[in-house]
């Protein structure tokens, strides 16, 4: 028992300071501090959730590996009919198609975005500098500054649609992540495509290439729908006002 203890506070650790026990007690007061400027700004439950998601989001885009759903064509010898065949008529799927598991939680971390701005105000501005800060930290040097810009970006986008536009809460929330997912994309998979070709000498297009941005867009738009369509109902049924910032 003493040894399973110890391995899962050794682990507790590492997930703290991303493999850097060195720097436990910095990156504790540093968390602390964060958390309680979060607290002072009036951020609560889904403004805590929503700092936490980002650097946790950048740090996963490192470490766990993409889903391969469709192989890229090799030309191996017994396998070019079948990996043209994949390929399809205009060549879509010729550098196959890859899918991160946690793309989808990317396109919830848009709406969180909304759902904090209707308690905070402008002042989730700041919670998403520091969620973006903070993932510098705990992300690979490539991929976070990938991950930042793409965050930063594309945060700063939906936004942008939130903030100014005059539709209703559930279309607000619908088209401020349908702007916003294709940005956080498009930067997202030219920095993974660059960390490819540095970190694993890969060629340029391995990442970001046209059936692998629709897959990570797509995937990315399910919580977003998903969430609006929850929404509209809360709206049509009265317990939610349409109009709320």
């Amino acid at each position: 028992m003493p040894d399973l203890f110890q391995t899962i506070l050794d682990q507790l650790v590492s997930g703290i300071t991303a493999g850097r026990p060195d720097n436990l007690l910095i990156v504790s007061l540093g968390l602390i501090a964060t958390f309680y400027l979060i607290y002072r700004l009036g951020g609560r439950a889904w403004a805590f959730l929503y700092f936490a998601t980002i650097p946790f989001l950048n740090w996963s885009f490192g470490v766990i590996e993409t889903w391969c759903f469709v192989t890229p064509v090799s030309g191996e010898p017994g396998r070019v009919a079948f990996d043209a065949c994949l390929a399809g008529p205009m060549g879509l799927f010729e550098k196959g198609i890859s899918f991160h598991p946690l793309a989808m939680v990317t396109g919830f971390v848009f709406v969180l975005r909304d759902f904090v701005q209707r308690r905070m105000g402008q002042r989730v501005l700041l919670v998403m500098a520091l969620g973006v800060a903070w993932a510098f930290y705990y992300a690979w040097p490539v991929i976070a500054i990938a991950s930042g810009l793409a965050f930063a970006i594309s945060e700063l986008a939906d936004w942008a649609i939130y903030t100014f536009t005059k539709y209703r809460l559930s279309t607000r929330i619908l088209v401020s992540s349908a702007v916003a997912s294709p940005v956080d994309t498009t930067v997202f998979l030219f920095g993974a495509d660059l960390a490819v070709q540095m970190q694993l000498g890969e060629p340029a297009g391995t990442m970001l290439h046209t059936a692998n941005w629709i897959a990570f867009v797509i995937g990315k738009m399910v919580g977003a729908l998903f969430v609006s369509r929850a929404i509209r109902k809360r709206e049509d049924a009265g317990l939610v006002d349409p109009q709320a910032i």
